[in-house]
């Protein structure tokens, strides 16, 4: 069976988790496209890397990311870095003739992801962005529906994407709180995974009104070479917090859909409350990803003596069935939606068929985020442009 070998540059969270669906992949979808070779990982020291290697299993480990591009024998470059050295590693990889898949949002901004969009589209080279939650079964049936006509023609969408893990103010100064680094807070961070569902089922977005704001102004330094992300530090100096911590908008969309969508690192009771509905002339669809098994939903031709949600249990019948486990609603997680989102991947490598999102979606989401960050500013309904 065809080898893949995969070059990692990250060994953090999401390092973990790539390294997790190239293990498992064929395990669940097999006879596989490919088999997927950890063969290097690359962190910001050797003794890093090394430890990255140790742990998720690759053959090799490097300080320098740019060994893993310049490396032959490498078919894939995996980036889940911050968010500022994505331009420049997908850039050197695509040059390189790489296939591509980098961790959201795909760049700091519009123009950043451009250049990234231009660099795979010259090279030809198979690209993708990992905004994982489209991968969901549940949110894949929804897409099956709605593709269907089954809830007819979309009037409205309503996304969230809502967490506590920053609500505390003794949260250190994670990277994700910098604007040199991140590029925006809650609008890039977390936004943009509900922005990637909007235009996943409900189509392009033309214009958005906005309000964005930060709510805790600084936090306390972290030292070391590893994120602190959510966790709690009391004492030591502050430093400035300048992206926001919270946004909401509304939404035009091309098929003249109106809809509205609201990302938060600051609500409290909140972990990972990914929620979308959206109401049709023929139905509506309910989605939660805390019951990422399950899919409300509501057609207008019920009896109306029977009208109402009802839940289906995704299963072996659903999206993606086949692959996961034997029996409805046994319990995916996230771990899963990152398998299947390798799986997509190497397959339209080995097929040579197109993935989504690929890096034009990804620079079509950070249009988006764009103009929300803008519309805050200006207190303006703005034009998607691009």
């Amino acid at each position: 069976m065809r080898e893949l070998r995969v070059g990692l540059i990250g060994a953090g969270f999401m390092g973990k988790a790539h390294s997790l669906a190239y293990a498992a992949m064929p395990m669940f979808f097999w006879p596989a496209p490919a088999i997927p070779v950890r063969a290097v990982i690359a962190e910001a020291t050797e003794e890093l890397a090394a430890e990255g290697a140790a742990r998720f299993g690759f053959e090799s480990s490097t300080g320098d990311w740019r060994r893993v591009i310049e490396d032959p024998s490498i078919d894939i470059v995996d980036i889940a870095t911050p968010n500022h050295l994505h331009p420049e590693m997908a850039i050197a990889a695509a040059e390189a003739g790489k296939h591509i898949i980098c961790e959201k949002p795909l760049a700091r901004n519009a123009a950043e992801a451009k250049t990234m969009l231009d660099a795979v589209s010259a090279a030809g080279v198979v690209n993708m962005v990992a905004f994982n939650y489209r991968r969901t079964p549940a949110v894949a049936l929804a897409k099956k529906y709605i593709d269907e006509g089954a809830i007819g023609e979309i009037l409205n969408f309503r996304g969230t994407y809502l967490q506590d893990w920053s609500a505390d103010p003794a949260s250190p100064l994670s990277w994700r709180f910098q604007s040199a680094i991140a590029g925006s807070g809650a609008v890039g961070d977390i936004g943009t995974h509900i922005i990637d569902l909007a235009r996943y089922l409900a189509g392009d977005i033309t214009s958005v009104i906005g309000i964005a704001r930060t709510i805790v102004p600084e936090r306390p330094k972290q030292s070391g070479g590893r994120d602190a992300l959510g966790t709690s530090r009391t004492g030591g100096e502050l430093g400035p917090v300048d992206v926001d911590d919270e946004m909401v908008t509304m939404l035009r969309f091309a098929n003249g859909a109106v809809g509205s969508l609201e990302a938060t690192r600051n609500g409290y009771g909140r972990n990972n409350f990914i929620t979308f509905e959206i109401h049709g002339t023929l139905g509506s669809l309910f989605f939660n990803y805390e019951r990422r098994d399950e899919l409300q939903v509501c057609f207008a031709d019920d009896p109306s003596d029977r009208r109402g949600f009802r839940t289906v249990y995704t299963g072996p019948a659903h999206p993606y069935g086949e692959g996961l486990w034997p029996i409805p609603a046994l319990g995916i997680g996230y771990g899963e939606t990152k398998i299947i989102e390798a799986y997509d991947f190497v397959s339209a490598i080995v097929n040579g068929t197109p993935v989504r999102p690929n890096f034009e979606d990804g620079y079509r989401i950070s249009l988006v985020a764009d103009a929300i960050l803008e519309s805050s500013r200006t207190q303006q309904w703005v034009d998607v442009d691009g």
